[in-house]
């Protein structure tokens, strides 16, 4: 079997041709990243690092095997909220929607 020298970025993008429609299919990548522990009042707390991409005080679920491997599935990024300022405007024919135009009517029930 050849072996490639790909970037990274290039094996991301070749994996994600690959496996785009079955992602199931699509090999996990992990990465080590050594955390410190410290005491938080009656508590023990891990130090993350920023580049997991965590806003403080999200929650997420630790999962520990055999008392021994812990890991944890990052939760699902906010979506982007859109600022309107940007484009507020721009269509100066535009007019909003009378409110007798947003009646709809009824519809048969089968």
């Amino acid at each position: 079997m050849a072996r490639f020298n790909l970037t990274p970025e290039e094996r991301a993008e070749l994996l994600d041709h690959t496996f785009g429609s079955m992602p199931w299919l699509k090999p996990r990548e992990r990465r080590r990243v050594m955390v410190k522990i410290f005491k938080s009042g009656n508590s023990m707390a891990l130090r993350l690092p920023a580049s997991l991409g965590l806003q403080a005080g999200s929650e997420v679920e630790l999962e520990i095997e055999d008392d021994a491997h812990v890991s944890f599935d990052l939760p699902d990024k906010p979506r982007r909220k859109i600022d309107v300022a940007k484009f507020w405007g721009t269509i100066p024919d535009l007019k909003p929607i009378a409110d007798e135009d947003r009646l709809f009517d009824a519809r048969d029930e089968r």
